[in-house]
Formats: structure tokens, C-alpha cells, sequence
């Protein structure tokens, strides 16, 4: 039995080394790429300032545009606007090429935005400046009212409470630029510098000039007033700061995602069920409220000029959430619940 069994396993040796091996499966052929062909074209003059061949179909506009400034070092991709058509909105820098509605030669119209800065420098300027004048106002320092009040200090405790407050909302918001704000695009027109601050500056100016002079009236119906103020202001307060801690963790560092915000467990976020923008409402509640601590003619205008501001951009932000979810609450305003 042994005998056969050797035998038998010594055949099936023999079969298997004499069936066919498998042929290896020939190498694979590189895919073909496809290069483009990228003119880009003078929005104005239609002149051609470069052609760039042999350029990769997963570029995006931002490879384009740092191709475009090595041959034009003045214009430096965030001052470029690279569109498809002249009359059409400029591209985002994450377009890739291959994805755009273009042949394999593509035209690009450029736009020069101009001299740029970066939007924290805007937004620290910003905050910075109402900051020192209000407390330049409220030192009385000279030549501000007469002579004999320089470095004077009010009578009327709402002047000093009116200083506390106006000096914690900036440099509350100077605290969130520098920590918490991320800005999705890095820089604006250089020219905004000076219309956003002296926008900021001048009411500052207006405001605290009136507040802190010498023969400045207190409140009509006193202590109840003010205090009654006071709450809203600073309940306003941490209802933007609420929000904008809620818009930060949408984002991730370095992230262009957009995404729905939506209510958290904070209270002071349950206001996303019905607005849009509820960092713009509370802003406007803060200002309302120190409009009635402070009975001066100079804030209320600031908060209305503010007001109307506040509702193109909470529009705009509307607008394109409308765009871009299909899916986005249609119960939502932009700025006023049920309102506006």
C-alpha cells in the first residue's frame, strides 16, 4: 500500500510540473496627458501678455497665476483676476483648469485689482484707531474742549461705564481677529484702508466727543436706563462672540469649505434656526443698547448708518448660502428674524 501511494504522489508531481505556467500580463501603457494651452489676454486692451505651453490639466488658477507673475513680477497672483470672459467674475484660486468650461487651449482675461493688504491689517486698523480716540476723549486730553477741563473727569458715572464698554467691544474684536477670525480670502484693495478707518475713526471721534463733554446730560430716566442698557449691550456681547467661536469651528485651518452653521448647544446660537447672519443681529443689539445708555444723537446715527451696512452684507451672505446648499433652511433671514 505504501508502494502505490509513493507511486501516485510521485504522477501528481509529474502533472503539476508539467501543466502550463500562466503568461504574465503585459505592463501596463501610460496614460496619454493631455497638456493645455493658456493665453492670457488684457481684460482692457485685449493686448496678449503671455502664452503658456504644455501646462498640466490638474493646475489650478492659483498655478496659473504664479506662472503669470513669473513673468510680470509687479503682479503678484493677489492682485491678479484671471476671468473667463471680460464682463464675468473672476475665478477662485482652487478652480482646477481641466474642470472649467475651456478647450485645451484656453484664453484667460486679466484683471489688475490693484495694490493689496492683508484683511487682519484692515480689520486691527480698524479697531485700533475708535480704541485710542475714544480714550483720547475721555482723558479730555488739550486742546479738545477748553482749557480748564483738560484731563478733567465727568461727573456722570454713565460717562465712565460708556468708556468700559466701548472700550471692551474693541478690543474684544481686535482679540477675535488675532484668534479666532479665519478669513477665507487673504487680502482686499489697499484703497479700503482708508475708507473702512475713516469710516470707524471719524464716529468715533463724533461719538465720544459728545459723550465725554463737560456739559453733557445724563440719560432721561436715569440709573433704570443705563442699567437696562448695560444688559443688552453685554448680552449682545456674548451672543456675537457665541457666533463667531460657531463660524471658526466650520472651518478647518487653511480650509475653503464651506458649510451650513447651525445651532449648537449654546443658547446663544439657537438664533441660526432663524437668521442667516447672527453675528450682524447681535452687533446691531450691542450698538442699540449702548444708543440707550449713552442718549447721544452721534450713536444712534453710527448704529443706523451701521444697521443698513449690516443688512447689504448679511444680503449678500444670504444670497449665496441660497447658492451653494440646496438643502439651506428656507425659514432663514438675513439679519431680523421673520423681518429683513
Amino acid at each position: 500500500m505504501d508502494t502505490l501511494a509513493l507511486e501516485a504522489k510521485a504522477t501528481g508531481q509529474e502533472k503539476k510540473s508539467s501543466a502550463p505556467r500562466p503568461r504574465p500580463k503585459p505592463p501596463k501603457k501610460a496614460k496619454r496627458i493631455v497638456y493645455f494651452e493658456v493665453e492670457i489676454v488684457d481684460a482692457k486692451t485685449k493686448e496678449k501678455l503671455l502664452l503658456l505651453d504644455k501646462v498640466e490639466p490638474t493646475s489650478t488658477i492659483l498655478d496659473i497665476k504664479a506662472l503669470f507673475h513669473k513673468s510680470n513680477p509687479q503682479w503678484y497672483p493677489a492682485r491678479q483676476s484671471l476671468r473667463l470672459d471680460p464682463k464675468g467674475k473672476g475665478l477662485k484660486d482652487e478652480d482646477v483648469l481641466q474642470t472649467l468650461p475651456v478647450g485645451t487651449t484656453a484664453s484667460f482675461y486679466f484683471f489688475d485689482l490693484g495694490a493689496q493688504i492683508a484683511w487682519g491689517t484692515v480689520f486691527l486698523s480698524e479697531c485700533y484707531g475708535p480704541l485710542l480716540i475714544y480714550l483720547m476723549f475721555y482723558f479730555r486730553l488739550p486742546f479738545i474742549y477748553a482749557p480748564k477741563y483738560d484731563f478733567s473727569s465727568s461727573k456722570h458715572w454713565v460717562v465712565h461705564l460708556a468708556c468700559m464698554c466701548h472700550s471692551f467691544h474693541y478690543v474684544k474684536r481686535i482679540l477675535e481677529t488675532l484668534f479666532i477670525h479665519r478669513i477665507s480670502h487673504g487680502t482686499m484693495p489697499l484703497r479700503n484702508i482708508f475708507k473702512n478707518c475713516s469710516y470707524y475713526w471719524c464716529f468715533a471721534a463724533w461719538m465720544a466727543y459728545y459723550i465725554n463733554h463737560p456739559l453733557y446730560t445724563p440719560p432721561y430716566y436715569g440709573q433704570q436706563q443705563v442699567k437696562t442698557a448695560l444688559i443688552i449691550f453685554l448680552f449682545c456681547q456674548v451672543g456675537n462672540f457665541s457666533i463667531n467661536i460657531t463660524l471658526r469651528n466650520l472651518k478647518c485651518p487653511g480650509s475653503k469649505v464651506k458649510k451650513i452653521p447651525h445651532p449648537t448647544k449654546n443658547p446663544f446660537t439657537w438664533i441660526f434656526a432663524l437668521v442667516s447672519c447672527p453675528n450682524y443681529t447681535y452687533e446691531l443689539g450691542s450698538w442699540m443698547g449702548f444708543t440707550v445708555m449713552t442718549q447721544c444723537l452721534p450713536v444712534a446715527f453710527f448704529t443706523i448708518v451701521g444697521f443698513v451696512l449690516m443688512t447689504v452684507w448679511a444680503r449678500g451672505k444670504h444670497r449665496n448660502y441660497r447658492k451653494e446648499f440646496r438643502d439651506y433652511p428656507t425659514l432663514r433671514s438675513p439679519i431680523l428674524p421673520f423681518i429683513l
